[in-house]
């Protein structure tokens, strides 16, 4: 199987040349290497390469900074899967693609279905499920796969952001209104894996892939803090606020936990507990991470 990747510098981008490297011919870019704004050199690469997978992990991420540069995120998140997913249709490959939690509005009190309505509250979100709508509309074979609260043992992420912090600061504040299960890059980028060993180019459709259980970012906090006791010399006390406190540019769902069931039963994937996960990227973590002395 010959795969085209983007994002390979991004989170789950980084995970997925690895984790598809056993099962695939991987072609991996970079914006450096492929300006997805760039329609002539999209056709162009794809038709060169002609996979059969193309899997979009390229996204603007920047929730806050999405409110203030509208139009970049939605050429990134809503133009460019569009070309992606129309060039699929022309050479018959799959087009794998990632999707988030904050096309929802956080309002309902249980675990979000694919069959729930979205209501993103964000440019972000509105951009993302723009995205999935534009891809869908192309006509050809889609894979989308929504998660949330992504992060890992590199990158730009909240776990690498408290141990930062937890350096520098005798306290945290932070929120503990919103619900989520944190989930990290390579786990999603196994689940990516795991589905196209198992279904090849065949898998189609919009799944949540996200770990299981939920937690606030608080909680998330204090996890992450108790993991850092043996490797840290002074631990900042941790005080929970409200969303409104933290007062973000962007709105964030309040809840944002999603029902993994359809994914478990269609696909065959599950991820972790979302504790496990953290125990596991945790080992992944250098001996020198951000926060160490």
């Amino acid at each position: 199987m010959k795969v085209l990747l983007t994002g390979r510098n991004g989170q789950v981008g980084y995970e997925l040349e690895r984790a598809l490297a056993p099962l695939a011919e991987v072609h991996a870019f970079g914006r450096e290497q492929l300006d997805l704004t760039d329609s002539n050199a999209v056709v162009a690469r794809t038709r060169e390469i002609r996979p059969e997978v193309i899997v979009n992990a390229a996204a603007y991420t920047n929730v806050d900074e999405a409110e203030r540069d509208r139009g970049r995120a939605m050429q990134v998140n809503v133009t460019a899967p569009g070309l992606l997913a129309a060039e699929a249709r022309e050479i018959g490959a799959l087009l794998v693609h990632y999707s988030t939690d904050y096309v929802f509005d956080g309002s309902k009190t249980t675990p979000y279905t694919e069959d729930d309505p979205p209501n993103p509250q964000s440019v972000y979100g509105e951009s993302k499920l723009a995205g999935e709508k534009a891809i869908q509309s192309a006509g050809g074979k889609y894979l989308i796969l929504r998660t949330g609260w992504v992060y890992g043992a590199r990158g730009r992420n909240f776990l690498l952001t408290i141990l930062r912090l937890a350096r520098e600061r005798d306290e945290l504040r932070v929120v503990n209104d919103q619900v989520g299960a944190p989930t990290p890059a390579h786990a999603v980028a196994a689940a990516t894996a795991d589905v196209l060993r198992a279904h090849g180019a065949a898998a189609s459709g919009l799944f949540h892939v996200a770990a299981g259980g939920q937690t606030t970012w608080f909680g998330f906090a204090e996890a992450i803090l108790d993991l850092a006791r043996t490797r840290l010399p002074h631990l900042p006390r941790v005080v929970p606020i409200s969303a409104v406190e933290y007062a973000a540019p962007a709105a964030r769902p309040a809840n944002s936990v999603l029902d993994c069931a359809k994914a478990a039963t269609m696909l065959g994937v599950r991820i972790a507990h979302w504790r496990a996960c953290l125990d596991e990227v945790w080992r992944q973590l250098p001996p020198q991470f951000p926060g160490d002395a």
